[in-house]
């Protein structure tokens, strides 16, 4: 093989492979927080709210698993606009990721609610707390702490999709890569860069969020 490794070219578009990452991390965080409160409310929602909030949740619920997140992507950026909704890629973009995050996490969050036993809630009314109290301080807390990894793995894996979004000329890092290429050719190397850097990212994600446990779901249980 004759191939000569050129790095320089991608080096010095620092730059833009900044600019590219900080949007991807942007992207990813603000999703996961606007995607776990619609996942909370629809959660909530689902489990205690009436029959008709119940049935809609499900349908959304349904509807974003059964279909592609580049469809929903395209609906808010290309659909929307048809009947006068105009987004830009950005905000495209972070409406799709936090809707997708929402239905999928929605399920999880309601996996963990329906395991904490129905005596707590019950020690909950008889201090006279209120259903709001009860489910914020002994309904959703340790529901967290139980679904916690499984909702970071949920969290990674929507950092990862975002590369998608390029699709519509939002200028995360996949696609700061897709320029790139197009202006240096040297894909290989670019890509091998763009890799590392998912790699990296990936890590620091993980690392936060294993932080966030140690300081606010690490605590004694009771029952064990």
């Amino acid at each position: 093989m004759n191939y000569t490794f050129q790095f320089g070219p991608v080096f010095e578009a620092w730059p833009l492979l900044l600019r590219g990452t900080w949007m991807t991390i942007q992207l990813s965080a603000l999703s996961m927080l606007l995607g776990l409160g619609v996942a909370v409310l629809c959660a909530w929602g689902k489990t205690s709210g009436p029959a008709l909030l119940r049935a809609l949740i499900q349908v959304y619920i349904e509807l974003i698993r059964n279909t592609p997140f580049l469809v929903q992507l395209f609906f808010f950026f290309f659909a929307l606009p048809a009947i006068g909704v105009r987004w830009s890629p950005y905000t495209a973009a972070l409406v799709a990721m936090t809707v997708n995050l929402g239905a999928y996490a929605t399920e999880i969050v309601r996996a963990g609610i329906e395991a904490i036993p129905r005596g707590q809630v019950e020690a909950g009314l008889a201090l006279n707390l209120s259903r709001i109290e009860i489910f914020r301080y002994i309904v959703l807390k340790p529901a967290l702490r139980a679904i916690y990894p499984a909702l970071t793995s949920q969290f990674i894996l929507l950092m990862l999709a975002s590369s998608v979004v390029s699709v519509i000329s939002a200028n995360d890092l996949t696609s700061v890569a897709a320029t790139l290429q197009s202006e240096t050719f040297r894909s290989f190397e670019i890509y091998i860069v763009i890799t590392l850097i998912y790699l990296a990212l990936t890590l620091c994600f993980s690392y936060v969020f294993r932080r966030v446990h140690d300081r606010y779901l690490n605590y004694p249980d009771g029952r064990s």
